[in-house]
């Protein structure tokens, strides 16, 4: 067995997978927040109530997404500073994160519980088609880059 003294490094590929997936997500949230919600004004997070709650609701989305990018930011740090970071893995993570949220976003928010619709006052189906097939396009790119990156870690020794 070798020696793992305090002087070791650890690559940590499944931490690596999880700070990229958080960051990803916090930066698609920030992103959807940002142009849907502020610049186009195309809608609220929470849709269902008066134009007050849906304010309040965006300011809640805005400050989720701030702590989990400042998270995603020092745990990404800290991976770094350890030399434990698998950047294929994190890029991975990343996609994913960012596919996983729109995913969620335009099956969980829109359609299930619909808290808020992409646009009101059209046909939002072509809206809708392209806002999941892209989050599941960045999801399934994601997966493809994990596989690869847990297949090639298998191989290093």
């Amino acid at each position: 067995m070798a020696d793992q003294g305090a002087g070791a490094e650890q690559r940590e590929p499944r931490r690596s997978m999880l700070v990229g997936a958080l960051s990803g997500a916090a930066v698609m949230a920030a992103v959807d927040e940002i142009v849907f919600h502020q610049i186009l004004h195309w809608h609220h997070f929470y849709d269902r109530s008066t134009s007050g709650a849906g304010l309040l609701s965006d300011g809640l989305l805005h400050t989720a997404e701030l702590l989990a990018l400042v998270a995603g930011f020092f745990l990404f740090a800290d991976l770094q500073r350890r030399r434990a970071l698998v950047p294929a893995h994190a890029w991975a993570g990343f996609l994913t994160g960012l596919g996983g949220f729109q995913l969620f976003d335009g099956i969980v928010d829109h359609k299930l519980l619909r808290l808020h619709q992409i646009r009101y006052g059209v046909d939002v189906t072509p809206y809708d088609w392209v806002w999941n097939l892209a989050g599941l396009t960045l999801l399934l790119f994601g997966l493809c880059l994990a596989f690869r990156a847990a297949r090639r870690g298998r191989r290093t020794p």
